[in-house]
């Protein structure tokens, strides 16, 4: 049985996704506040981690970038219903996916479905091709390690994912929507935020140029599209 871990201060709120998430066949730990968070998590064999932004005691933000240095296991984080600037910083931490309150349990749990399969999948998949060249960029793709000029350079798991999206797909323009999708898994939500944000730090890191790309390129008013001769 897969094992959750729920960090939430609002009882009401992680007993309510402890209870859907038992009847969806998970076993579930809860932790109410930020700390021990990382080595409760590094001292058991976790699939998916369901952090809060707000905790006493510091912040889920903190927590989520530390696990992403640590681990590779998926993070979704729960934020305030329409508080955009802790989405943003929470994929730019390298969370997986986010869900804002109010939620519908049975989104949460599908959700954490998602993450978890979409985990195993990249993990277990041998059917992939194994190296992707693109320019001075190398991409191991059973390995989940990217090398620019054969200096390897860290990338989150949606990070990682959506540059061997691209990179398995080259000279194709998706546009966010289909992105979102690809990569996530789920039906997109309307959010441009989690696509653009995840684009411009892969920028940031293979780019020579991160203001003018070379690799992956906007296309006004389509989308993206990673560039390979």
């Amino acid at each position: 049985m897969k094992k959750i871990l729920i960090v939430e201060d609002d009882n009401e709120i992680a007993m309510l996704e402890k209870d859907y998430l038992n009847m969806n066949g998970y076993e579930v730990d809860i932790l109410s506040d930020s700390i021990g968070v990382v080595e409760q998590v590094l001292s058991n064999n976790y699939a998916l981690v369901i952090l809060d932004v707000m905790l006493p005691s510091g912040s889920g933000l903190d927590i989520c970038r530390e696990l992403t240095e640590k681990t590779d296991i998926p993070v979704l984080m729960v934020t305030a219903k329409g508080d955009s600037t802790d989405i943003i910083r929470g994929l730019g931490l390298g969370a997986d996916d986010y869900i804002t309150k109010p939620f519908d349990p049975s989104e949460l749990v599908a959700r954490v479905n998602t993450n978890i399969n979409r985990y195993l999948k990249y993990h277990q998949s041998s059917s992939v091709e194994d190296i992707i060249r693109v320019g001075n960029i190398k991409i191991l793709m059973k390995s989940w390690r990217v090398f620019k000029n054969e200096v390897e350079i860290k990338l989150p798991k949606r990070e990682f994912s959506l540059l061997a999206f691209l990179a398995s797909n080259p000279n194709i323009v998706f546009t966010k929507e289909q992105l979102y999708e690809k990569i996530w898994g789920y039906e997109y939500i309307g959010d441009s935020a989690t696509i653009t944000v995840h684009i411009n730090r892969i920028r940031e890191k293979i780019e020579d140029d991160p203001q003018n790309p070379k690799i992956i390129e906007t296309v006004w008013g389509a989308g993206y599209r990673l560039n390979y001769n």
